[in-house]
């Protein structure tokens, strides 16, 4: 099936991605007002971009892949202003949270969870959108973005592990068939890590270099990461500390669910030896939903972003069925399925399986696939 092109130089097609700065008040309120208005942030990126995405429908066309870089101007700007306006938020909820006597306990860990969904569904997404790219701008920010909510070694688990090995045993956070989230979660905290250290000393030692040397990366997560926290202290006090540590794990949280559901049961084949077949579109789960795209800046075409991790999401491309598996809704409401670990896999798992007869009914043991038995890949 051929899909249709759209132009997204119009700046009309560019402004619907600005949606996440609507978020921004929204804390603000909760802060300022407490009560039931702790909840807007939620409501907002669960439930109203769920309905937003009933409304809207789909976007089934893709970008004109000619369309140059200098045209993406609006695209690039959202990207490049979060961080200076997550930052600017966060230093504020640390100095105002702390001393509003009008807030309870439980409401203030109520607003912070707030901002631990902004910093996670967007700051973190973005920070995805940026690390990706060449300039060294984009990949500071990234960095920052990521020191925010204390999660730096992220850049190099996905540039050096996830992208290299999604779909095969060496990938963490490639979530397993019928691994509920609660098995996944905790299995990634402790492994991706590991996985991001690893491949940074790997990476080192083939220069010659070794793991204590300056350009190894967590020298520089670990000073960001401090400088957090010791701001979130200076700030706030320790309840202020322990607030910045709450939108944090929030955060880290909203991220590890999205990581969980863009490759559930979904493996490379294995071709002996240690070797596994390309990566390909099939190896990602994809959704054209229009409004949660806007939020999320088109990170569920991820089984192009897989195929091209280097390409801005505005050129992002989608997919028919024929080539990418489909989710059956968006991330907002997928990511509620999923802290469901029996609902999700009535849905999710028969699409696995459908997934498996499509493209590669000749595999008739799934077993070592299920389990992650299958041989480490190469180096």
């Amino acid at each position: 099936m051929t899909i249709p092109t759209v132009d997204v130089q119009r700046l009309s097609h560019a402004l619907p991605f600005w949606i996440s700065l609507a978020l921004v008040p929204l804390v603000v309120l909760g802060a300022v007002r407490g009560g039931w208005t702790i909840l807007l942030v939620p409501a907002a990126t669960w439930w109203l971009f769920t309905l937003l995405d009933r409304l809207t429908g789909k976007e089934e066309e893709n970008a004109d892949l000619s369309t140059p870089e200098a045209a993406l101007g609006w695209y690039r700007a959202v990207t490049l202003i979060w961080f200076p306006v997550q930052f600017a938020l966060l230093v504020w909820l640390l100095w105002y949270v702390p001393r509003a006597g009008h807030l309870d306990l439980i409401e203030r860990l109520g607003v912070f969870f707030g901002m631990g969904v902004i910093s996670g569904a967007v700051g973190i997404n973005y920070s995805h959108e940026l690390m990706h790219q060449k300039s060294r701008l984009e990949r500071w920010l990234a960095d920052l973005l990521l020191a925010t909510v204390l999660y730096s070694h992220f850049r190099s688990e996905h540039l050096r592990v996830h992208h290299l090995w999604v779909g095969t045993p060496r990938d963490p956070v490639t979530a397993r068939y019928n691994e509920g989230f609660h098995r996944f979660f905790p299995r990634v905290l402790v492994q991706c890590p590991r996985s991001a250290w690893s491949a940074e000393a790997a990476m080192l030692a083939r220069r010659g270099r070794p793991w204590w040397d300056r350009a190894n990366p967590f020298w520089r997560y670990g000073a960001l990461q401090a400088g957090m926290c010791l701001l979130a202290l200076g700030l706030g006090g320790w309840a202020g500390l322990g607030l910045f540590l709450v939108q944090a794990a929030v955060a880290i949280w909203q991220l590890e669910l999205v990581n969980y559901i863009e490759h559930y049961g979904l493996t490379r084949r294995h071709l002996g030896e240690g070797r596994y077949e390309h990566v390909l579109p099939r190896h990602s789960w994809n959704t054209d939903y229009k409004a949660s795209n806007w939020l999320l800046i088109n990170l569920q075409r991820h089984s192009d972003h897989h195929y091209k991790p280097d390409r801005r999401f505005p050129l992002l491309q989608t997919y028919d069925a024929d080539e990418a598996p489909q989710l059956p809704l968006g991330y907002p409401v997928m990511t509620i399925a999923a802290m469901i670990p029996p609902l999700w896999k009535r849905i999710m798992n028969p699409r696995v399986k459908d997934w498996r007869r499509r493209f590669y009914p000749d595999i008739t043991d799934w077993h070592a696939y299920n389990k992650g038995l299958n041989p480490m890949p190469w180096q």
